[in-house]
């Protein structure tokens, strides 16, 4: 129900009082558990990246190429992430107003990320699919590289709003030239 309240008024218009009113509980059952309306923002934030991570762990788990998983793990990140903006209005002026409450909040789902792309990648490794001298710098990276693709994703402004279509098969060039070894049996991905 906060959820709900802060997209449609934002923080600012959202009190402890709506919310107590629309989820049916009391205000006191409300500061039992949080201080205030801004930790409650911060829980709200901590769900959607949650959610944004169960989904990114079951494209992780899925029978599929190494490569083939980064690429749609990446494409699960990017996809969730610019869904929860667009699906929480007036929720994600703070989001983007409140840059280092965030990267707080953040945390816990990019170090979850981080490891994802870990586990991929060792996965690709043993696999004889990747060459990677160290995995937790390529894992880093990739990371940020994605985080740092949410904003121009969201806005359409990555590659001048190119379709994904045609983006996925870039992207899936790039991971394959990166982090593949470069031998007879992975030609066909060059």
């Amino acid at each position: 129900m906060a959820r709900q309240l802060f997209a449609k008024n934002g923080l600012e218009n959202t009190t402890m009082n709506d919310i107590a009113q629309a989820s049916g509980k009391g205000r006191r059952t409300l500061y039992t558990y949080f201080k205030s309306k801004e930790q409650i923002y911060w829980a709200v934030i901590e769900g959607e990246l949650e959610r944004i991570n169960e989904k990114m762990n079951k494209v992780a788990m899925q029978q599929m190429e190494p490569e083939d998983k980064l690429v749609e793990v990446i494409y699960m990140h990017l996809n969730m992430i610019k869904e929860a903006v667009q699906r929480n209005g007036n929720l994600r002026a703070e989001f983007f107003r409140n840059i280092i409450m965030v990267e707080k909040v953040r945390k816990n789902f990019d170090m979850s990320e981080q490891r994802l792309f870990a586990t991929i990648m060792a996965e690709g490794v043993q696999m004889g699919r990747f060459e990677i001298d160290s995995i937790p710098l390529c894992s880093d990276i990739m990371h940020y590289c994605v985080k740092g693709l949410e904003i121009p994703y969201i806005y359409g402004r990555l590659a001048g709003g190119m379709p994904q279509g045609i983006s996925r098969g870039i992207v899936q060039k790039l991971i394959h030239k990166a982090l593949s070894r470069q031998d007879k049996h992975l030609s066909q991905y060059l």
